[in-house]
């Protein structure tokens, strides 16, 4: 079974264009180091609840911000762990990575992330 790194971010929706053309970089980045697939997805229906939700988890700032759902396939942990070394270790990924962080598409802050094994794959 796939090994998969999941990410919920908020991004402020006039950097929505900037946050796009940095993660086309980013995806070829782990793409080229043997990702199997690299997905960034846009909140289109997603509600604000009364305890939990997408944009309460990342604390989202109504309406200036949209919520981002993002996520990486590998062939198991192993493979992650191997194609993130050496992202890591890539000068495309390092120059992205760079600057103040206030000029950033997005606050890495408020960002949830973490690996996933899978269980159901139809």
């Amino acid at each position: 079974m796939t090994y998969v790194d999941g990410f919920v971010v908020p991004v402020p929706k006039r950097k929505l264009a900037a946050y796009k053309a940095m993660a086309r970089k980013a995806g070829r980045v782990w793409m080229d180091h043997g990702a199997l697939e690299f997905r960034e997805c846009a909140a289109d229906d997603v509600k604000w609840g009364k305890r939990t939700s997408f944009p309460r988890s990342v604390k989202m700032k109504r309406p200036a911000e949209t919520v981002l759902f993002s996520y990486i396939v590998y062939r198991s942990r192993k493979h992650r762990d191997t194609v993130n070394a050496r992202v890591m270790k890539d000068p495309r990924l390092k120059t992205m990575m760079t600057g103040n962080p206030k000029d950033w598409s997005f606050d890495p802050r408020r960002m949830i992330y973490g690996g996933f094994k899978t269980i159901v794959s139809l």
